[in-house]
Formats: C-alpha cells, sequence, structure tokens
C-alpha cells in the first residue's frame, strides 16, 4: 500500500470529502495529452463505463448502463432531475436532512419540476418510515432522490430502509452517492436504485473534472426528450456514448479521464469496495477516538457515523477554528469548516489516499495544539 509523502510538490493532505489526496501514479497518469476523437482515448471511456457498471451490479451488468459527464458531481445530479423527470405528470420528492439534499430541491424548482422537500433535522438520519408516509400521501409523486452520505454532517442514511420504502410506493428511486460510491459497498439491483450519480474525485480517488450516472437502461431509455438542459441531457450523452463507442457529445476531461482509469486501477489492486471501506472506516474510528482524547466530541451519535467525514463540536465558547485550520495547515493537513448554522463545527474527512499512520501523526498534533493552547 502507498503512503502519501507530504513533499514541496504535495505539502499537506487533505482531510476532505472530495477533493482529495490521491497517489503520485494518479497524478502522473494525467502528464500525456489525448485527442477525444482518438480510438484508445474513447475505448478507455468504455472501459471506464463497464468497470463502474460492474462496480455498482456486479451479477447484473446487462441492466445497468454509465454515463460520464463533465463538471462537478451537481452537474450530473442535474442532469439525472432534469432527464428523468417527464415534462408533464413528473413530481420529485427528496428527503433532505443536509445541504446537498436541499440542492437537489433547489435545482428541482430550477429546472420547473414539480418537488416536495421531505425535511429531517440535519442532526439526524433520515427516517425511512417517515418518508414513505410522505410518498403515499401524495400520489402524484412519481420519483424520490435520497442524499446516501450527507456530508453537511457525516451522516450515513439508511439506504437500504429507504429504498425499500421507495420501491414499496413503485417510484424511481434516485440516489446521490456522490461522496459513499467506491468506498461503501451497495448494489443498485439488490437495492433497487434506477439512478446513482457519483464524482471522479470521491471514493474512486480520482480528480475533480466529471461526475457519473449509473442507470437502469429501461429507465434512461424512455428518458429521450425531457431534459431541460441542451449540454445536462443525459439522454443525449448516453446515446452518443452508446453509438459512437465512446464519444462524449462536446469535449471531455481527457487528462481528469485518463487518472480516473489508474484510479480504478488502484482500487482493484488495494482488494476493491470492501477493502477500502475498510480502511476508510479504520481510519474514521482512529479519528474519533483520538480526538476525544484531546477533548473534542463528536456532532452525532456513533450510530451514523460515516467512513467518509465526521463533524467535530468546537471544544469551547472561545474556540478559534482559524486558528486551528491554519496551524493544522502548517503542519500538513487541511481540514473543513462546519456547514451547520445550528451548532458550530468542523469537520475532518478519512477518505483518499490517507492511512493510519496519517491518522495517527494528525491526532499527535491536534493534542500538542490543545494542551499548548490550555497553557496559555
Amino acid at each position: 500500500m502507498l503512503t502519501v509523502k507530504k513533499t514541496s510538490n504535495n505539502p499537506y493532505l487533505l482531510l476532505t470529502p472530495g477533493p482529495l489526496t490521491t497517489t503520485d501514479t494518479v497524478k502522473q497518469a494525467m502528464l500525456k495529452d489525448w485527442c477525444t476523437w482518438d480510438d484508445e482515448y474513447n475505448a478507455l471511456v468504455n472501459s471506464i463505463r463497464h468497470r463502474l457498471v460492474r462496480l455498482a451490479a456486479p451479477e447484473h451488468t446487462e441492466e445497468y448502463t454509465a454515463v460520464l459527464m463533465q463538471g462537478s458531481g451537481s452537474f450530473s445530479v442535474e442532469a439525472v432531475l432534469g432527464t428523468a423527470l417527464p415534462r408533464q405528470g413528473g413530481k420529485l420528492a427528496v428527503a433532505v436532512n443536509g445541504a446537498y439534499g436541499e440542492r437537489m430541491v433547489e435545482m428541482a424548482k430550477v429546472l420547473g419540476i414539480p418537488v416536495t422537500a421531505v425535511r429531517f433535522d440535519e442532526r439526524e438520519a433520515v427516517c425511512p418510515a417517515v418518508f414513505e408516509e410522505a410518498l403515499m400521501k401524495d400520489p402524484s409523486i412519481t420519483h424520490a432522490a435520497i442524499v446516501h452520505c450527507e456530508t453537511t454532517t457525516g451522516i450515513l442514511n439508511p439506504l437500504q430502509g429507504l429504498s425499500d420504502a421507495v420501491r414499496h410506493q413503485g417510484k424511481t428511486l434516485i440516489v446521490d452517492a456522490m461522496s459513499s460510491f467506491g468506498g461503501v459497498p451497495l448494489d443498485m439491483h439488490e437495492l433497487g436504485i434506477d439512478y446513482l450519480i457519483s464524482s471522479s474525485n470521491k471514493c474512486i480517488q480520482g480528480v475533480p473534472g466529471f461526475g457519473f450516472v449509473l442507470a437502469r437502461i429501461s429507465c434512461l431509455a424512455a428518458c429521450k426528450g425531457n431534459a431541460r438542459s441542451l449540454s445536462l441531457d443525459l439522454y443525449d450523452q448516453w446515446d452518443i456514448m452508446e453509438r459512437m463507442n465512446g464519444k462524449w457529445r462536446y469535449t471531455s476531461p481527457t487528462h481528469v479521464v485518463r487518472a480516473f482509469d489508474q484510479a480504478l486501477i488502484e482500487l482493484e489492486e488495494e482488494g476493491g469496495v470492501n477493502s477500502r471501506y475498510h480502511r476508510y472506516r479504520g481510519n474514521q474510528q482512529q479519528l474519533v477516538q483520538g480526538m476525544k482524547e484531546a477533548g473534542f466530541s463528536t456532532l452525532l451519535p456513533e450510530e451514523w457515523h460515516s467512513p467518509i467525514i465526521t463533524s467535530f463540536r468546537y471544544p469551547e465558547d472561545d474556540f478559534s477554528f482559524s486558528e486551528f485550520y491554519s496551524r493544522l495547515k502548517a503542519e500538513g493537513f487541511v481540514l473543513y469548516p462546519g456547514k451547520l448554522t445550528s451548532v458550530p463545527t468542523f469537520r475532518i474527512g478519512t477518505i483518499g489516499d490517507v492511512h493510519a499512520s496519517d491518522m495517527e501523526e494528525l491526532i499527535g498534533i491536534v493534542k500538542r495544539l490543545k494542551a499548548a493552547n490550555g497553557e496559555k
């Protein structure tokens, strides 16, 4: 296993939910230029698409497809919402317990899609029974969307229970698995997921530049003409990739695609999603234990923690996150500020090319800084 070495070219580790710290070999993969019309490049794109489907539904690959989409993960979320919902007669329900559920509601409103937000406290997981009740009460709802890992707080929402609830009501299921796919085991077919969205710079451990959508072919094939956007027409993007052997409609991020290919190779070399999950989970558990020893408490109860990112409360009223952040950055670690307005928090990610030795080093520095601050 490669361990990240902080150098003048890579002076710190990104302890964030993506972009994240990548291996030197992923970075080096971007040193070659590619032509978007070249058969070798388009074959690489198709190889990536097929490997993503195998990760998502290994026993039912013939039922699913992968579509790569330029831009950040939010571009792909908007492409799904704007294409999957019919122009007439469709309505979306979104389970909201953080900023990314709220973003889907905002997208739907901008696109002119009828939408119902089923809101929960940001500090609590989405309740499947409550969400199912909302679906049951409104028969006009045709599609339901959930966020698997809500990185606003680090909550891992109960995907099995939520997918069961949506299936019981016969709705099309859209899952924002932006920060979980590739790092948390799941099977689209077993869960009944129709659309799953993630991004190149998350648990696969590539760099930013494109998102991707894993879709049930029968659902996507019925979406021709639905799109509210030319660039974000998921059906047309898929159609061109299918008919032109991996060609993107518009200029693709060639260097990012090559890095992602290398990242997929390294995921397989690590032992696949289960092995990566165990590393991430080990990182997160080690982090929480060490931070508690240093005097910090987590925002959420342990049963809602994800292995992706963890929110910590400020240890005292006069705690300065900006000072804490700057000192840790100088020591080689970059954290994330909090996203809640109700409780002052900061967040630490545990994904990317980050290992137990990195967590040990971070915790040692945090304890030293905390002790020095107490002596003032």
